[in-house]
């Protein structure tokens, strides 16, 4: 059976809608040198470009392609030298290329996992925030919260030398906010609110 005219529709539409994004990418020459007949790589960069450090599976389902049409334009972008990579868990993640520090897509990483991402939110909130407060934010159990406490201070984002304490939150603030649409709905909303947090990383 052929392909549904309206997905195909759709999966056209999102492509256009991301190519446009990475056609303005001083790149996208690199991009497209081997794959002038596609609007694939400019999809993937224009993607890419709006939502760093998504994984594989994050990148191919949002753009509607094929696993191996996905693998093979990320593997030749990557060679291209048009976008980066890093292993983080199970997952392996994807950056333009040299726009972020080794922080910044650690940070974007962790950023991109819905718990990890509350806990981060709620202390950036309400920095003096204790397990039991967090867990409520959240909407999780306290052992959950003190896991995730630990991935964030293995990935170097946090430490617990004294109570809960986010490194470098100025930048994690930056970072939520750029690409708040891109963490969903509650990270717009928080967006919307960061004004008010800007006295608490500015120290």
């Amino acid at each position: 059976m052929g392909e549904d005219p309206e997905v195909d529709q759709s999966k056209r539409a999102t492509l256009r809608r991301f190519a446009a994004l990475g056609a303005a990418s001083p790149l996208v020459g690199i991009a497209s040198a081997r794959e002038s007949d596609s609007d694939r790589p400019e999809a993937l960069l224009g993607y890419l470009s709006a939502t760093p450090g998504a994984h594989f599976s994050k990148i191919r389902d949002d753009l509607q392609l094929g696993t191996g049409e996905t693998q093979h334009h990320l593997d030749e972008l990557e060679s291209a030298g048009a976008i980066e990579s890093r292993k983080d868990g199970d997952y392996r993640r994807y950056f333009p290329a040299d726009q972020f520090s080794e922080f910044e897509q650690v940070a974007l990483g962790q950023l991109r996992r819905e718990t990890l991402r509350g806990v981060i939110i709620a202390l950036l909130e309400a920095p003096e925030a204790t397990t039991g407060a967090i867990a409520d934010r959240v909407g999780v159990s306290r052992p959950t919260v003190s896991n995730c406490a630990k991935t964030l201070e293995s990935a170097g984002l946090l430490s617990r030398a004294d109570g809960y304490s986010l490194v470098d939150p100025e930048t994690v603030l930056l970072l939520l906010v750029r690409y708040a649409d891109s963490f969903g709905e509650e990270a717009a909303a928080f967006a919307e609110q960061a004004p008010s947090l800007v006295e608490y990383t500015g120290e």
